[in-house]
């Protein structure tokens, strides 16, 4: 039998000491093994082969993150159950994708693209589970287990499920999101190959928030209705379901190999490549019976399939080369891509649509370059898709970063894209009459952003500067539409944290102004969050580490965008204003590799006024309680 013992290192490694086997009944066997396993061997690949390591310390960044989308959630507005939806209280555009979506994007804040998938590399088998409590019935469980069967070949398997009752009638939320992920590399890198398989599906009951009357009564706080069941909704057998699944393959095969640096050999590391992706989604509205003073006049003729459906499938081939000439890598391809997008059947007899599918094929010629100067890294990335079909269009990334060893770093990027808009304000089909569409005129929205970032142990700010031509939004109809002229938003966002001893105050600040466009382009002029905690270890020996304090975050009044259940998405409304402040107090700890999370959300709810609202009609949660834990096992 072997026995292993491990230590928790200062950033949540692991240490693995000297091991004795012994016996059986043939004899005896003495196996050590030397040598130590550090924090640094447990690593974790983006797609863009960045590296991380799998960290198991306690941090306010942690905190942060501790929800069912595991991100800092600053720039969001959640709604009360969680795994439903967000609003927008700021908009990036520096990570704009290269072809169109399905739409459907409020169905999609809980969806893993391609970018978020990650790969790993561990010297023993490593796990990871993440629980949170729910909302009214429901948990969270996010569970990863990952191995590598040789240095070089590793496996992960991941799913994250949800399934939560809510606070109000039909808010029930169900989501799940398997991925499965193997990487392999020969023993000089000649060849290697990366894939992962990617499952989602999120289903929602949809209650179209509170009936006037029932508004009424939250607003004034009525006495009988602090259980939140009791308030009517304005829709009662309407659910949404969301699916998809992806498979993405990525290798490639060096032509020459002889040496692996580009200080050696101009032409060290010569690789040809290939990369295909292929990507299913759909989407349905489904309803028992129609609902005429809710969404307008319907006509059905009562099909089976209601379902939106999307097919992507793209096949990219690339040469790679280092070269001393072109100071790194630069990388040349062309990608084949294949799209169909659209519905089996008419749903409404009174619809004037003539054409029930979207599709084509598309080419598109680019290259990457990846380049180091001292403390400068270059970082392009370009393509363009000639033609008249709708994936035609051009995108344009570029980055430089100046890094001044761990003290500060300034980073610029400017992005230029112009592509489609999302399939679903092209064509969309419903039973109801004023939901069926087919708009052949759109033109490319044309995106154009320019930002500046400084990181630093004093002060972290960023600013990007946007103009956006035919932007494609939802207008108070829920119908889509093109803007005319041009959306001009810059956003500014500053963090900043004060220490004294044991306590600490974290401070983020955003301030934004949209000059022109902000009759369909909305955001709060100013948001902040701060967050006042101590961290110190507690008992004899420090055993655990605590973390505990609370946050205020608050934003100015906007006409924030209504939801729209039938779409799947916001639209902008011109009769509500939105803006609160709220108050979450939490008790966080660290034993060993466990993080252990007590919050309490909105905990001024019991006495402050009930303005406090997601979207219009759809109010935000009130006092809740939540438990959680994230906890690693290195086996």
């Amino acid at each position: 039998m072997i026995s292993t013992t491990f230590s928790q290192r200062s950033l949540g490694g692991i240490q693995r000491g000297n091991t004795n086997t012994n016996s059986n009944n043939k004899g005896k066997v003495n196996v050590t093994l030397s040598g130590k396993t550090k924090y640094t061997d447990y690593k974790i690949f983006s797609h863009q082969r960045d590296t991380t390591y799998i960290d198991t310390t306690l941090s306010i960044k942690k905190e942060y993150k501790f929800n069912y989308l595991r991100k800092d959630l600053f720039e969001f507005l959640e709604f009360h159950n969680q795994g439903q939806t967000l609003n927008n209280l700021g908009y990036s555009f520096n990570s704009i994708h290269r072809l169109p979506d399905i739409g459907f994007s409020a169905k999609q804040v809980s969806y893993l693209d391609v970018e978020d998938i990650k790969y790993y590399e561990v010297p023993t088998t490593t796990t990871e589970i993440l629980y949170r409590t729910g909302l009214q019935q429901g948990q969270v469980l996010d569970a990863l287990f990952t191995i590598n069967f040789s240095k070089r070949l590793n496996v992960s398997l991941s799913y994250k499920g949800l399934r939560s009752l809510g606070a109000y009638r039909r808010a029930l939320v169900s989501n799940g999101n398997f991925r499965g992920t193997f990487h392999y590399r020969t023993k000089e890198n000649q060849y290697q190959i990366r894939a992962h398989l990617t499952t989602q599906d999120f289903f929602h009951q949809e209650n179209g928030g509170l009936t006037p009357g029932a508004l009424q009564n939250f607003i004034d706080d009525a006495p009988d209705f602090t259980t939140r069941a009791r308030l009517d909704v304005n829709l009662t057998d309407t659910e949404s379901q969301f699916d998809s699944n992806r498979f993405f393959l990525e290798h490639s095969y060096k032509l020459v190999a002889s040496k692996d640096t580009i200080t050696n050999k101009d032409f060290s590391n010569l690789k040809i490549g290939h990369i295909l992706t292929k990507e299913n989604k759909s989407f349905e509205f489904i309803q028992t019976s129609l609902t005429p003073t809710f969404f307008g006049d319907a006509s059905s003729s009562d099909p089976n399939n209601k379902q939106a459906q999307s097919t992507i499938t793209n096949n990219e081939l690339n040469l790679e080369f280092n070269s001393k000439y072109v100071l790194g890598k630069f990388k040349a391809k062309t990608n084949l891509t294949s799209y169909t997008y659209g519905y089996d059947t008419i749903l409404n007899s009174n619809s004037n649509i003539n054409k029930l599918k979207i599709e084509g094929n598309a080419i598109s010629f680019g290259a990457d370059w990846k380049a180091k100067i001292k403390n400068f890294q270059l970082n392009a990335d370009a393509s363009i898709t000639p033609g008249t079909g709708r994936l035609s269009g051009n995108y344009i990334k570029g980055e430089a970063v100046y890094k001044k060893d761990s003290i500060f770093s300034l980073k610029g990027t400017l992005l230029l894209s112009s592509k489609s808009p999302n399939f679903n304000t092209l064509l969309h089909q419903s039973e109801y009459d004023n939901y069926n569409w087919q708009n052949e005129t759109f033109s490319n929205v044309n995106t154009r952003d320019l930002g500046f970032s400084l990181q630093s142990k004093w002060l972290n700010t960023s600013l990007n500067f946007t103009n956006i031509d035919n932007y494609t939004y939802f207008n108070e109809a829920s119908q889509p539409e093109q803007f005319t002229d041009q959306i001009v938003y810059l956003k500014v966002k500053a963090n900043r944290e004060f220490r004294l001893g044991k306590f600490a105050l974290d401070n983020t600040f955003m301030y934004q102004n949209v000059s022109s466009g902000s009759s369909v382009f909305r955001v709060p002029e100013f948001v902040t969050r701060n967050t006042f905690y101590y961290t110190d270890y507690w008992f004899k020996g420090k055993p655990m580490l605590v973390n505990m304090g609370f946050t205020f975050k608050y934003f100015t009044a906007y006409n924030a965008n209504a939801y729209n259940p039938l779409l799947g998405e916001f639209r902008i409304q011109n009769d509500e204003e939105i803006g609160f402040p709220t108050f979450d107090v939490f008790f966080n700890a660290q034993v060993r590799r466990t993080r252990i999370y007590f919050k309490i959300d909105n905990a001024t709810a019991g006495f402050t006024k009930k303005n406090y609202f997601t979207a219009p009609n759809y109010p935000y949660r009130d006092f809740t309680i939540r438990f959680g834990l994230v906890w690693n096992w290195f086996i």
